[in-house]
């Protein structure tokens, strides 16, 4: 699990660090002076809103949000087709892109070797 947060005192501390540490999470901070490391928290964040939170509301307890939150992530991991990677399932996805060897350097060893400088192979 990772706790992704922007670069404030408070999750920066050392006493959150060692109660994510404990608990077995990571964390994950951006980078100062930019939107770029929120981005795509950010975007699922509204995904979530708009397609769980507001059309259930309202929510009359955590107890409720809890399980729903589970379902929705596992559908959206594992059912919903995402257009910027092919319209297939993210596990899908990342299963058979991070089944191929990915070794940037040997494909341009393998491209210089061949003669085509620059090609990707």
């Amino acid at each position: 699990m990772i706790h992704h947060s922007d670069a404030g005192s408070q999750y920066t501390s050392f006493t959150l660090a060692e109660h994510l540490e404990r608990a077995g999470i990571a964390a994950s901070i951006g980078s100062v002076g930019d939107a770029y490391h929120n981005a795509l928290m950010e975007s699922t964040i509204d995904l979530f809103k708009t397609e769980l939170i507001k059309p259930r509301r309202p929510w009359k307890a955590l107890s409720e949000v809890e399980p729903a939150t589970a379902e929705w992530t596992d559908w959206y991991c594992h059912r919903r087709l995402h257009g910027e990677i092919g319209n297939i399932p993210a596990v899908e996805y990342e299963t058979t892109t991070t089944s191929k060897p990915r070794n940037p350097r040997s494909q341009s060893q393998s491209s210089a070797a061949s003669g085509n400088v620059g090609s990707v192979q």
